[in-house]
């Protein structure tokens, strides 16, 4: 599985000055360990166990599972019979154990350069007592369900950790409410564009009533709303009810554009205001003890391949796998500053902005802007004012950053950054270099992390000081996780191989159910292969036995009965100067089965037109060969995207085939680019 030794050509690896100080310095050391992590998994994930706190210690099995559905119910458990609380072990461990109270937990950027603030783990564990006492004054409780619907603001990993303290479960959801509680602010700004919170949080709760579904409370911070602007609706708050703004008190310099703030409706029979209940709370909160296998969070998928689906995972293999694969996949030391780009809102943040960075003691930057407001270069501006030496985005951030060239980049110096890292999707070879080369100047490792949801953590993944790199290549499986490659038979492959994507082992971090339904998570992951947990992606294994993602199986596409990767061929279509992105789809083929169907959006001040359309299937044509010649190719300026930068590719194929019932889009980023696809779509594609 693992090769015996690291290929010597056509790799790329880490200085000599990072290996001498790395937690995993050599392939030598990551074969070793990973070879006891497979054999030993109580040893090895005993070792990780010893970093925290255990009210009481497991009874049973360290990892216990069924993944054969032929042989009963599907589950996985991971030390049964411990207790502990996750809470307590990210902040109050750090604060008193580890005397890391007065550390930056976090550097909070706003949308506007300027708006900014420092909390302190002392800080940040007493707002979180606060919040979790104004709960429990709701009547939340062990178990009880929280919906938080916030954006990228210190109060949502307040509201997190609160759940987590008391033992309520948090769901950070789009569109969705659950039975207890609501906990959103009134609304925020994403460049120039305003989202309006309150509003569709009341819609949302509209649709929750029209459905019996009863949200008891819901509180409400006040983030771009001042206590003396004037409310909506037919209702206004009670008039003595203080309700001061806390973001004001602690950024007295912040500067912020003059905006209109946002019309917010008030209820005074569910809505309460955050900073009037906290104000008043205690500063002390003593943590629930939790059982290992109690759940800790839902997390609803983002509906790229369908309905989304309630991922829950539960305490204390989270933790645990959350904490080692943040600490030796960026080999976290305690000088790193730290920045995820991603939204809490979806898994990467869930692990690798509050539990894994927390877990570990981290500085990270907690960051509510985009990269390119108020100017394409934000981004290394905020690398180069907090010496970021950790860095993790999306490709398709990296391929939005690569349209306006390298420029922006080098205005700044980026001097302090170490290590750079993607999330997200497969990264194309392309990207991988300009980010490689641009960015870290080739000296920075890339560890091109492949997970999701489901995973709670890195399955597949480069170490950067172990691993020699390949541009494109998620390389090797991370410590527990035993991948194979099977064919539409079931059948293992072995050595130089291409199929579907499947692991024969749990770890701690993997999901447990779909919240609700047990047969759904048994149909989707483990009925098709009894005895493996299906990815859903295919994936190739290469002569040096490197692992590449290509994609969802179900975007793998048959013509002429050649199997062809979507990925392979946007790729293609990439390497084109033009190119800034593509997304590749199947449309039913009288003779061939399927014929490609291909949108590209162009890079800025390029126009599409015919000699650039015969370029791109010439260039697809002489770099996988003439199976792959593109039949149609759509010029679009915009692709729909979930708003953790997912293509929709199913949505894509229902405009290819002008099929107007396109199922569930309510997590799509921005709806108004459907329109606009169908109107453009290649008018020989009737």
């Amino acid at each position: 599985m693992i090769p015996d030794k690291a290929p010597g050509e056509d790799v790329l690896h880490a200085s000599g000055d990072l290996k001498k100080e790395a937690h995993i310095p050599s392939f030598e050391k990551y074969k070793e360990l990973y070879i006891r992590s497979v054999e030993s998994p109580e040893e090895f994930w005993g070792d990780v166990a010893k970093d925290f706190f255990w009210k009481t210690k497991y009874t049973g099995k360290f990892l216990d599972y069924n993944f054969d559905v032929t042989k009963g119910e599907i589950f996985v458990k991971c030390m049964e019979g411990a207790t502990t609380n996750i809470c307590y072990n990210v902040l109050d461990r750090n604060i008193y154990e580890r005397k890391l109270g007065d550390k930056v937990a976090f550097y909070w950027l706003g949308n506007e350069p300027g708006d900014e603030k420092t909390v302190t783990y002392r800080e940040l564990l007493q707002q979180v007592c606060k919040f979790a006492n104004v709960l429990k004054s709701q009547g939340v409780k062990k178990g009880d369900r929280v919906s938080i619907y916030m954006p990228m603001v210190v109060e949502l990993v307040v509201a997190m950790l609160a759940c987590a303290r008391i033992g309520a479960v948090h769901s950070i959801v789009l569109f969705y409410c659950v039975f207890l509680s609501l906990s959103f602010p009134d609304g925020f700004y994403r460049g120039d564009k305003l989202i309006n919170l309150k509003l569709i949080a009341d819609e949302a709760l509209q649709k929750c009533r029209d459905k019996s579904f009863t949200v008891e409370k819901c509180i409400m911070l006040k983030h771009l709303t001042k206590e003396d602007e004037a409310w909506s609706g037919s209702l206004s708050p009670p008039a003595k009810r203080s309700c001061p703004d806390l973001q004001q008190e602690k950024q007295k310099e912040r500067v912020r554009k003059v905006r209109p703030p946002p019309q917010v409706p008030w209820n005074p029979e569910i809505d309460l205001c955050w900073h009037s209940l906290i104000g008043g709370a205690s500063e002390e909160c003593e943590p629930v003890w939790c059982d290992s296998e109690d759940p800790l969070f839902i997390l609803y998928t983002s509906g790229s391949t369908g309905k989304p689906k309630g991922v829950l995972h539960t305490v204390s293999g989270y933790m645990l796998y959350t904490a080692a694969t943040f600490k030796m996949v960026f080999d976290y030391h305690s000088d790193d500053v730290y920045w995820c780009t991603a939204d809490i809102g979806w898994i990467t943040g869930h692990s690798y902005i509050t539990y894994g960075p927390l877990a570990n003691g981290a500085t990270s930057v907690l960051f509510e802007g985009l990269p390119t407001y108020p100017d394409v270069s934000r981004m290394w501006e905020i690398v180069d004012k907090y010496h970021i030496s950790k860095f993790y985005t999306a490709p398709t951030a990296i391929r939005l950053l690569m349209k306006y060239g390298s420029e922006p980049v080098q205005k700044y110096k980026r001097s302090s950054l170490k290590i750079l890292g993607t999330v997200g999707e497969p990264i194309n070879p392309e990207a991988w270099q300009w980010y490689y080369s641009v960015v870290g100047e080739k000296r920075c490792p890339v560890v091109d992390t492949f997970w999701q949801t489901e995973t709670g953590g890195h399955v597949m993944t480069p170490l950067p000081a172990a691993t020699p790199m390949k541009p494109g290549s998620a390389t090797f499986p991370f410590f527990g996780v035993v991948p194979a490659i099977l064919n539409e038979s079931g059948e293992e492959l072995e050595g130089p191989s291409e199929g579907y994507l499947v692991f024969k082992q749990p770890w701690p971090g993997v999901m447990r159910t779909v919240y609700g339904n047990h047969e759904r998570f048994e149909t989707t992951y483990f009925k098709k292969f009894p005895g493996y947990y299906v990815t859903g992606d295919g994936c190739r294994r290469d002569k040096d036995g490197y692992y590449w993602i290509t994609g969802r199986i179900d975007d793998m596409l048959n013509v002429s009965g050649h199997l062809l990767s979507t990925a392979e061929v946007e790729s293609a279509l990439v390497e084109h100067e033009a190119v800034a992105e593509a997304a590749v789809v199947g449309r039913p083929h009288p003779v061939k089965g399927e014929s490609l169907y291909c949108f590209v959006t162009l890079n800025d001040g390029i126009n599409y037109n015919q000699k650039l359309e015969g370029e791109l299937k010439k260039q697809v044509r002489e770099k996988i060969g003439a199976i792959a010649t593109p039949d149609f190719i759509q010029n679009a300026p915009s692709l729909p995207k979930t708003r953790s930068g997912k293509i929709m590719r199913r949505v894509l194929r229902k405009i290819a085939c002008n099929e107007r019932d396109l199922g569930d889009v309510s997590t799509l980023a921005d709806s108004s680019v459907i329109e606009q696809l169908f109107e453009n779509r290649c008018c020989t594609a009737v």
